[in-house]
């Protein structure tokens, strides 16, 4: 595209002379017979430069420049004064705003080189202003990235809460709906369960059975989201956690048996400490692998994730069996991970139900 140059002088032979030298080396040309015609047009036109004739009635160059100097919209249009004027007069000019001079009459080359080096000067103006607005556009986006972001991990804090990191950080990136959906999959279920706790309730204050739960609670959560473990519930000493769902892992009973072997081992710190206060507890832990069916259940306002089938029963039971220390799994389950562990035969277990 063409640059643009608006040509002021209130002489229109003077016009015509000068718009004629500027086509013809492939510059649009507009022109102005006045400084108030010429202000209408920088504004309406957007020339990227002016020639601008200084003795002119009503409104003088001058006061031309005057006006687009004061006016932030325009304030860097380059300037060049047109004048016949003795050259001490160029003083008011550059006071006024100019940013060059051509001295009547005209050297055509003179003229040429001048607006050929101010428009070098607009062109790179207007790149920096194009970049300024660009780099403020991408501040604005970055801020309101980063404003979703933290809201983001605002909603992801709060959902944790409630639901496994895995799960609550699928339903914030939009894959929960899905998730949550019923459906049926191969899982491995863990149900844990103090030993003693019952007696210990019944002959402990409440706030030393709570004081109890919150170290409990505490050691073995941080095991079952070490271990990418999904807990369904817990209730009291007992809980409930499920390996391969709602995000599917690899391996997952070797997930489940390492969780198991890390909550003996922590466990036993605690009881240690349990001890010195009088509280005799013990943890037993049954683990079963198998087919559920999972998804949300619940009503509207309160939901839960649920796993459901046989192979929970199968944990839950085993879970029964348990003595203090032990961790019990079925044939089936020990199969998948008997080159990683050591394990010691039972015998025949009647399970209830």
């Amino acid at each position: 595209m063409a640059q643009k140059i608006l040509v002021v002088d209130d002489v229109a032979k003077n016009i015509k002379l000068l718009a004629g030298i500027l086509t013809a080396k492939g510059y649009e040309v507009i022109t102005a017979l006045s400084g108030a015609e010429a202000l209408v047009l920088i504004k309406d036109q957007h020339p990227d430069l002016v020639l601008l004739d200084v003795m002119m009635p009503e409104m003088s160059g001058y006061e031309v420049c005057q006006a687009v100097r004061s006016d932030p919209t325009i304030s860097m249009l380059p300037i060049v004064l047109v004048t016949a004027l003795d050259p001490s007069e160029r003083i008011n000019g550059l006071e006024a705003g100019a940013d060059d001079f051509i001295t009547k009459p005209i050297n055509l080359p003179e003229l040429l080189a001048r607006v050929r080096s101010l428009l070098r000067v607009k062109e790179l103006w207007n790149k920096v202003q194009a970049q300024a607005e660009q780099l403020a556009e991408w501040n604005q986006k970055l801020e309101q990235r980063v404003q979703e972001q933290l809201a983001l991990l605002d909603r992801l804090g709060r959902l944790k809460s409630f639901f496994s990191p895995q799960l609550a950080e699928s339903i914030i990136n939009g894959g929960g709906e899905d998730l949550l959906k019923t459906h049926r999959r191969e899982v491995v279920v863990v149900f844990l369960d103090m030993r003693g706790f019952t007696t210990f309730t019944d002959s402990s204050e409440p706030e030393e059975v709570m004081g109890v739960l919150a170290d409990y609670h505490r050691v073995m959560g941080q095991l079952i989201v070490d271990y990418d473990g999904t807990l369904e519930r817990f209730a009291g000493d007992g809980m409930m956690i499920f390996f391969n769902d709602p995000i599917q892992i690899a391996n997952p009973t070797v997930h489940a048996v390492r969780m198991a072997l890390a909550m003996q081992q922590r466990f036993g710190l605690l009881r240690v400490m349990w001890k010195k206060c009088g509280y005799d507890l013990d943890l037993g832990i049954g683990i079963a692998q198998g087919y559920a069916t999972l998804g949300a259940v619940g009503f509207e306002g309160r939901w839960d994730y649920a796993c459901i089938g046989s192979v929970t029963n199968m944990a839950s039971r085993l879970c029964s069996e348990a003595k203090g220390g032990q961790i019990l799994t079925n044939q089936k389950t020990l199969a998948r991970i008997e080159d990683k562990v050591q394990a010691e035969e039972l015998g025949e277990v009647t399970l209830r139900g």
